[in-house]
């Protein structure tokens, strides 16, 4: 999937949606939080070189698209099922599944680990953290920040703001809103000039690193 076009990656991003939605209406499992990295994942896979480069999912619910894109499409019907596909990332599943996961908050501190281990054997490959909103309101995931930028090693994190930060609950009245100091301080990241302005250059971009001077021009201001 490197050649592939940016239209291409559209086409195999419906792909993706569609097949996990029908292996979940038929095994069970998580459906939203799939479908809201598909495009995430494709475009991770179209930049990264898994298993070399890392890639840690924080819980590893949300690994379907990437379970397909390397190498597991034809088994997904056995997701979650005995002897199947595990539902969360697993490194005995395959060599793409860089850290075995299932409770949150883990990926940075996990990451920061191999990155410096990776340091240690005078190695190059990327090591790529996803992290939720809501992972981020653990503790392990603001020590693992705390000792990365202490650390200062090359690794990537990313933020998958799906603003819901606290865990959503429901009453008589239906669902409440997340809620919580760390929601309030995303919303007005969100609406940040400079991280908007930095939004549409990617959009408006064509290459994956053609836009890259842009950034660094917006990030300077």
């Amino acid at each position: 999937m490197k050649n592939l076009s940016i239209k291409e990656l559209e086409v195999l991003s419906d792909e993706l949606r569609s097949d996990v939605i029908f292996n979940v209406s038929k095994t069970g499992g998580h459906l939203g939080s799939n479908l809201g990295v598909v495009e995430l994942t494709v475009a991770l896979h179209h930049i990264f070189n898994t298993p070399q480069d890392k890639i840690l999912w924080d819980v590893g619910h949300q690994s379907y698209p990437h379970k397909i894109l390397t190498g597991r499409r034809g088994k997904m019907k056995t997701l979650r099922q005995t002897n199947g596909l595990s539902g969360f990332t697993k490194r005995g599943e395959s060599e793409h599944d860089s850290f075995g996961t299932g409770h949150s908050s883990t990926t940075i501190s996990a990451g920061l680990g191999m990155a410096m281990g990776r340091d240690l054997k005078g190695r190059n490959n990327n090591v790529v953290a996803v992290i939720g909103d809501g992972a981020m309101t653990a503790g392990q995931a603001y020590e693992a920040m705390n000792n990365a930028g202490y650390l200062d090693t090359d690794m990537i994190v990313i933020l998958n703001d799906n603003r819901q930060v606290s865990l959503p609950t429901a009453n008589l009245d239906g669902p409440t809103p997340p809620v919580g100091a760390l929601s309030s301080a995303l919303s007005k990241l969100q609406s940040n000039r400079s991280l908007r302005e930095l939004r549409e250059a990617a959009k408006a971009s064509n290459c994956s690193f053609a836009f890259a001077g842009e950034i660094v021009k917006i990030l300077w201001k």
